[in-house]
Formats: structure tokens, C-alpha cells, sequence
């Protein structure tokens, strides 16, 4: 049975869809049971970063409007959407989702997946605490890419050929945002798998190379915080950028909303 999804919303220069975990898991479990699908279909998952890069960024504007599961990552786009009358239901970051789905997956049944990201050595070790803590989700294969690999033709065909091989129900990509978002987008025609999560550090996470926040922050919305405390060099930059941007867009989807109300 294939379950019925609301509308998506408009909101922030992007159509999100408002769903709880629940439906986005079975959701993408039901996309690992087609047979025949027409080709593989991909979540993204915005957080304030991706708002920002989606208001001049073309080709991932592109990646979203094919995007078969637009689910919000981020807490400020959650606080947003009540902001602007369009309440979300769930936060639903992919490093979430992707272990709820691997743990929501049928005991019978063996949901094969595939790992593409994280440092040489990193997937491997996600790979076995997978099949340990789910022993229903096989790893069919691992595979760090190399700086630049998108821009070469002999990488991605590499790549695709390494996934086909692997016969993977669904394809896990860690390689950062936006690439692995552009990446899936222009390759959903040629990845041999059912379905595909654009999830940034997951594999990361699920090999316990880096740490997630605690429970609580995460609950609270400060998720961003302890990343950036760990990772600051790396961030700081891109999270003053976003704290600048990001609450004119809201401004501006406030009050393009309460004009079109008014009419």
C-alpha cells in the first residue's frame, strides 16, 4: 500500500513536504519494494544553509525541484514554516532518518544499502555497526570518492559501475553539501538503486567518527551549536553567513504572505 503524502508547502524559495519521521520512513521503505522504478528516486534534506544557497544557486535549485522527499533538517526552517502559517510537523535530519528507517525495516526481509562517503576507512567501520545493531540491513558495498571526483568522467563512471554491482536497494550519500545533492541530481538516471539520501555527516555519525549533540540540544534547536564547537574552522564562516541571510528570507516570506493575505 502506497502512502498518500499531503501537498508540499512554499515557503523560503523552496516546496517542502510537511511529513512526520514516521511517513518519510515508510515513505522510502515503500520506494526499496518497486520493482521497476523509472529511476532513483532521492530525499534532500534543507537546513539553513541549503535556504540560503537555494535563493541564487541554480543548480541545486534544479537538484530540489526533482527531489522526490524535500524534508526539513534544519530547526530555524521548522520555526519558520509556524512563522509563516505553513507549520511544519517534524524536524527530520538525515542523520535521523536514516538509522529510523534502517530500524523500521521488515525483520524478514534484508534492506540492502549502500555507503558513498566519508574518509577512506570511515564507511567500513559504519558499515559493521549497521549490520550489527540492524541485522535486517546488509552493506553491499563502501566507497570513498576522491576530492573532485564529480568533476571527472572516469570517476563518476567508476562510481555508478561500483554501485550497480552492489544491487543496493538504497544508496547512503555522505559527501557534503551541496555536491552530494548536484551529484544524485545529475546521476538519478544511472544510479542502480531504488532510492537515495543525501545526508551530509551520517556516515560519519554511524561509524562514530564524529559525535552528535546531546538528545537535548538537539530537541531544543541547538544542534548547530555543538557542530560548530567541534567543528570551527570549518563553519564559522558559513554559520555567520547564514545568521546574517537567513532571517531576511524569513522577513521577506513574512511579508510577501501577509500582502498576498491581504488581497
Amino acid at each position: 500500500m502506497t502512502t498518500s503524502l499531503p501537498p508540499r508547502v512554499e515557503m523560503l524559495g523552496v516546496a517542502l513536504d510537511p511529513l512526520t519521521m514516521q511517513q518519510a520512513v515508510q515513505t522510502v521503505l515503500e520506494w526499496t519494494q518497486d520493482d521497476a522504478p523509472s529511476r532513483c528516486r532521492y530525499v534532500v534534506t534543507p537546513n539553513v544553509d541549503h535556504i540560503v544557497l537555494l535563493q541564487h544557486h541554480a543548480g541545486l535549485q534544479a537538484a530540489y525541484e526533482e527531489a522526490d522527499l524535500i524534508l526539513a533538517d534544519g530547526a530555524p526552517v521548522v520555526w519558520a514554516s509556524h512563522l509563516l502559517g505553513q507549520r511544519l510537523p517534524d524536524r527530520i535530519p538525515g542523520s535521523d532518518l536514516t538509522p529510523a528507517i534502517f530500524a523500521a525495516a521488515p525483520a524478514d526481509q534484508t534492506l540492502k544499502i549502500y555507503l558513498l562517503g566519508a574518509m577512506p576507512g570511515v564507511a567500513e567501520v559504519a558499515a559493521a555497526n549497521i549490520e550489527r545493531r540492524w541485522p535486517q540491513v546488509k552493506v553491499t558495498g563502501t566507497y570513498s570518492p576522491p576530492m573532485g571526483f564529480e568533476k571527472s568522467a572516469a570517476e563518476n563512471h567508476k562510481i555508478l559501475e561500483l554501485i550497480a554491482a552492489a544491487a543496493p536497494d538504497l544508496l547512503i550519500v555522505g559527501v557534503g553539501a551541496p555536491k552530494q545533492e548536484l551529484w544524485v541530481h545529475q546521476n538519478c538516471e544511472r544510479i542502480a538503486a531504488r532510492g537515495a539520501l543525501c545526508v551530509g555527516a551520517t556516515i560519519d555519525f554511524l561509524a562514530g567518527e564524529k559525535s552528535r549533540s546531546p538528545k537535548w540540544m538537539r530537541r531544543v534547536g541547538l544542534e548547530w551549536a555543538h557542530r560548530l564547537a567541534t567543528e570551527p574552522r570549518r563553519l564559522a564562516g558559513r554559520y555567520a553567513r547564514d545568521a546574517w541571510i537567513f532571517p531576511q528570507i524569513v522577513l521577506r516570506s513574512y511579508l510577501k504572505r501577509g500582502r498576498v493575505t491581504a488581497k
